[in-house]
């Protein structure tokens, strides 16, 4: 899909795109960013629906922007929107995004809190939340991986690599605040050294 080029969206596609962030919702174990992959897989790769650009752009901005970090999802579902038919379309995408990725992981989520309170002694239920932790960490680490090389940065560009790795290891062992390495990065961007 080019940039100028309008979608044609039916009930068929507007379900269609519901039920896929109904059923990321409950992928989300390490919040929304985590199911970055499988949507760039299903809105860029196998639907079209978005554009490079306007993928990394939604999440971007989302990023940048105060507030939760749930906002890319409402901004994919705008872009969605837009290219399906306009600003009504755009509302109608952010809705049907939001309401996808929050109500069952929202349910899942008090139901399962509140049982794992009751049990929080038994050795299934700590084993459960040791185990989680791995899972998350490989989300978090394929969305970096997606975000990276859709840069148009190779895997072999050092810098790049150099660069997150520093900015993982001064968020874990200082307490820096996190908008100072963003800035940094930007700067670091703009001036072209990544």
């Amino acid at each position: 899909m080019n940039a100028t080029q309008q979608l044609v969206f039916g009930a068929a596609e507007w379900l269609e795109f519901f039920f896929h962030f109904l059923s990321l919702s409950l992928l989300a174990v390490g919040g929304g960013i985590a199911t970055i992959p499988d949507m760039h897989r299903f809105l860029v790769d196998n639907n079209a629906w978005l554009t490079e650009a306007q993928f990394n752009a939604s999440i971007a901005i989302a990023q940048a922007a105060p507030g939760p970090n749930v906002l890319f999802i409402a901004l994919l579902g705008w872009n969605v929107g837009l290219n399906a038919g306009g600003y009504l379309s755009g509302l109608w995408g952010i809705f049907l995004a939001m309401t996808g990725m929050l109500i069952p992981s929202t349910l899942l989520t008090y139901n399962a809190a509140q049982w794992g309170q009751r049990n929080r002694e038994l050795r299934s239920v700590r084993a459960f939340k040791q185990g989680m932790a791995p899972i998350v960490v490989g989300l978090i680490m394929s969305t970096s991986l997606i975000l990276a090389t859709a840069s148009g940065r190779s895997l072999d560009h050092w810098p790049l690599w150099l660069m997150s790795a520093v900015t993982a290891l001064i968020c874990w062992r200082t307490k820096l605040h996190i908008l100072w390495l963003l800035t940094a990065g930007a700067l670091i961007g703009w001036f072209g050294w990544v």
